[in-house]
């Protein structure tokens, strides 16, 4: 069989029915790291609706040259389709290009939760010592946002940003809005302590806002 064959034979079985063969075909892909492949999984981490079959393709595509990978994937982050940038910003943060952090950041405030969480790692993942306060004062914009899951990561976007994101959640503790306060609270007691359960610095936000859902 020919590479041409055997690459084609790869995009047929990549949309295959059975997850098993998408998954077999993508962990041959990156086994083969054919440049050639990158738009095809790219394309395929769009629409794929494994998580392992996703994850595999991910892989894939941080076995390839990142000269190649890393400017489809910013263009990528154009897409209409939630899930494509969702996955795009994933890969972004497995490959580790810095050079990527500035349009990374640009999609923060997506306001797709999924995207928006995708872009808070990758970009905490991306960014130079020397820009995160900067990103710890945009992320704390998003203090107050999405349901439980979504401020946990939002959360621990600023854990990981350690000593740069102290000044800015300790402003933002003393937000007007309450639920805001709340959030940033249980970040901080998250900052202070990170082994600490995220539920229970929620419980105590709450007990020091009276009356408020977060």
């Amino acid at each position: 069989m020919t590479t041409n064959d055997r690459s084609t034979a790869l995009i047929t079985a990549l949309g295959a029915t059975d997850a098993s063969q998408r998954l077999r075909a993508a962990l041959a892909a990156g086994t083969a790291a054919d440049e050639r492949l990158v738009p095809v999984l790219i394309e395929r981490c769009g629409t794929e609706p494994d998580f392992f079959v996703r994850d595999m393709l991910t892989w894939a595509l941080c076995r390839a040259s990142a000269d190649i990978t890393v400017p489809a994937l910013l263009t990528e982050l154009e897409s209409a389709h939630p899930q494509a940038r969702s996955q795009a910003l994933h890969t972004l943060s497995k490959i580790g290009e810095r050079r990527a952090f500035s349009r990374v950041a640009m999609s923060i405030h997506d306001p797709d939760d999924d995207v928006a969480r995708a872009a808070w790692r990758a970009a905490v993942a991306l960014v130079d010592p020397a820009d995160a306060s900067d990103l710890a004062a945009d992320l704390a914009a998003e203090f107050g946002r999405g349901d439980a899951q979504v401020r946990l990561s939002l959360a621990r976007a600023m854990v990981e940003l350690g000593d740069s994101a102290h000044p800015v959640v300790d402003v933002y503790v003393h937000h007007a809005d309450p639920r805001v306060g709340a959030h940033a609270a249980a970040t901080e007691r998250l900052l202070s302590d990170p082994d600490a359960a995220f539920d229970l610095s929620v419980e105590m936000a709450r007990r020091a806002s009276v009356g408020v859902d977060v």
